[in-house]
């Protein structure tokens, strides 16, 4: 079986990923079982940010890398949270850390939006994936998916992460943390890239270079 690091330490992110790719014999493995620490997402872009952390992952680890950097958009906030997702709280209410919590950043969107109504809540989830094969890989595969939808005022739903519990599904009527795992990654913004990324895998190019 071969093996991939996914270069996060997000448990929810490594289960949908390994989930995922079972069905082509490929093994996800989180960085943090190499001991390799996060680093810095200096990039202004999900695809800097992606390139960056993968990178990172495949010098210490030296195997191929998939890094995930995804986020939620919101129109009317510009775009925000953006890249900045994981630590919107942290970064707009001064909390410590350097990622706050699902509930924090939650808390946070829903009081940008208070004044904002129903119909002009409209966002997406975007979701960038990269595979390095190794740390100086010059052609990095690259794919991206994106998921609309909009946001409620209350949380509702105990599954998914991130900001699931908020994100509605029009044509499914309630939000992505109260959809089933399958359906989700049917429709999600990571499910979209990483059925790009499983084409570009099953390439016997790709199958040459040892992945």
């Amino acid at each position: 079986m071969q093996k991939i690091v996914l270069a996060t330490g997000n448990k929810g992110k490594v289960a949908e990923l390994a989930d995922m790719l079972s069905s082509l014999n490929i093994e996800v493995i989180p960085q943090s079982e190499f001991a390799v620490e996060d680093i810095p997402e200096t990039g202004t872009t999900f695809v800097e940010n992606a390139i960056i952390k993968a990178r990172h992952a495949a010098k210490i680890t030296g195997l191929p890398v998939i890094a995930d950097d995804s986020g939620l958009a919101v129109y009317a906030l510009g775009g925000a949270p953006g890249i900045y997702s994981a630590r919107f709280a942290e970064m707009t209410d001064g909390l410590s850390g350097n990622n706050s919590k699902d509930s924090q950043n939650i808390q946070t969107l829903l009081k940008k939006l208070q004044a904002v109504p129903a119909e002009e809540r409209q966002a997406q989830f975007i979701c960038v994936l990269v595979l390095m094969r190794h740390a100086d890989d010059p052609t990095p595969i690259i794919c991206q998916g994106s998921w609309r939808g909009s946001i409620i005022q209350q949380p509702s739903g105990d599954g998914g992460f991130g900001y699931d519990p908020v994100f509605w599904v029009e044509e499914h009527q309630c939000t992505a943390a109260q959809l089933s795992k399958d359906l989700k990654n049917t429709l999600s913004h990571r499910g979209k890239a990483l059925r790009q990324l499983m084409l570009q895998l099953s390439q016997p190019a790709l199958a040459d270079d040892g992945i």
